[in-house]
């Protein structure tokens, strides 16, 4: 098995925070324990015909090894659970209830995580972002009430850390900066339990460390 190849920017519009979707890929390699390499694309390459080979949307992350090419963090995550010990329990049943938590992660609550990053941020100057405000807060309060009482005191979603976890806490990080998690102490503290594995260091850390190039000047972040 190769060294797998992961495709990234060269800039966040987080500012570094971890917010980015290759972070996902990171982290998960890094609970497995495999070392990779990163490729960083400037600014525009990602819609340039060598990088649509690898993602026909021209977006990233993409991951290579061994000749297969994936986009998507969902199914990357999902294949290097599949192929490593580390992310996925050994038992049958356990290995299906950890996807049906990455699907409900970005299924499920990350839709309605993002139409609050749309409202607020992406589309903020738009004249009918704060009228959709109450109707989007609503809809994710009551996704967070019920996975927060799903969670309950739980130290994870279904036994020991899995794939289904990473990708949940990562959904669940884009709302630090609204601190509408104050409201679900369980959730709060379940996103500083994933973020205080060493594999998450880890995984930021070296995130931080490529990001050598300048955000465009039309980026809403």
């Amino acid at each position: 098995m190769s060294r797998p190849l992961l495709t990234a920017y060269n800039w966040s519009p987080d500012k570094g925070a971890g917010l980015v979707r290759d972070m996902r890929v990171r982290w998960a390699l890094e609970e497995v324990g495999q070392a990779y390499d990163v490729r960083h694309l400037n600014w525009g390459e990602q819609k340039e015909p060598a990088h649509r080979a690898r993602n026909p949307f021209g977006q990233v992350p993409a991951y290579e090894e061994d000749g297969l090419v994936l986009f998507e963090s969902g199914a990357i995550v999902l294949h290097i659970a599949d192929s490593r010990p580390g992310l996925f329990p050994e038992d049958k049943a356990g290995r299906a209830r950890a996807i049906e938590w990455m699907f409900a992660a970005l299924n499920t609550v990350e839709p309605t995580v993002w139409e609050l990053v749309i409202a607020k941020i992406i589309d903020a100057g738009e004249d009918w972002a704060e009228a959709r405000l109450p109707s989007v807060l609503k809809r994710l309060h009551e996704r967070l009430g019920e996975l927060s009482k799903r969670l309950g005191d739980s130290e994870w979603l279904d036994g020991a850390f899995s794939a289904g976890d990473l990708l949940m806490v990562q959904v669940l990080r884009n709302l630090k900066a609204s601190n509408i998690l104050a409201d679900y102490p369980n959730l709060a503290a379940y996103v500083a339990r994933g973020e205080a594995r060493p594999a998450f260091g880890r995984a930021l850390a070296d995130l931080r460390a490529g990001l050598t190039g300048q955000s465009p000047a039309d980026w809403p972040y």
